[in-house]
């Protein structure tokens, strides 16, 4: 089953999501005196959460001649950290066309051990070429999410920090027998910052 607003507003009261955004914030205003701009909308929606993307790090795969990508012995030197770049949009990072990224979730989740959360793309991205990859974070799992996005266009995207920028859906299931905390999953307790292929 699919949990609604309500059963995440109230979840998030437990620790959840942190921080959490009751509403679904579609405008922003840094303070009195700014202006209100528009922004790709986060927070609470009706059968999920819309996450925002950390204005921390966010780092781009680059070819080093000589070299794969190998998932079990991953070089770090084959993602290189982008700038975040500022103008009166909001705060940003290129990805460039043809590309893939990583980035890393601003909010925390701490999930409960009946729930498995799938992580979706939002319409406004993928209407510009951009694929966010359908990643788990499986039941007891806690941490900032590392979200990995394909750039499909032959255009450079900006890909807006502090903005929304997946959809997380929440499945509630029978308690498994073994949760993700249970087993010491490789990737549990992420920080907010990229967090590099594991074996």
């Amino acid at each position: 089953m699919i949990e609604n607003d309500k059963w995440i507003a109230q979840m998030a009261q437990q620790g959840m999501i942190s921080p959490f955004e009751p509403n679904l914030v579609r405008k922003y205003q840094a303070d009195p005196n700014s202006p209100v701009r528009p922004v790709i909308s986060y927070g609470l929606s009706s059968y999920g959460y819309d996450i925002r993307l950390s204005p921390k790090e966010f780092r781009i795969f680059r070819h080093i001649p000589g070299t794969v990508v190998d998932p079990k012995n991953f070089n770090p030197q084959n993602l290189e950290p982008t700038s975040l770049h500022t103008d009166d949009s909001g705060s940003y990072f290129i990805l460039p066309a043809h590309s893939y990224g990583l980035g890393v979730a601003l909010e925390r989740l701490q999930v409960p051990d009946n729930i498995t959360v799938i992580c979706i793309g939002k319409s406004s991205y993928a209407r510009c070429g951009i694929i966010a990859n359908l990643t788990p974070a499986e039941a007891a799992w806690r941490g900032h999410l590392t979200l990995e996005f394909s750039n499909s266009s032959s255009a450079d995207c900006r890909i807006y920090a502090s903005e929304g920028v997946v959809q997380l859906l929440f499945f509630e299931g029978e308690p498994c027998a073994i949760s993700y905390e249970t087993r010491q999953g490789k990737y549990q307790d992420q920080a907010e910052i990229v967090t590099l292929a594991r074996v």
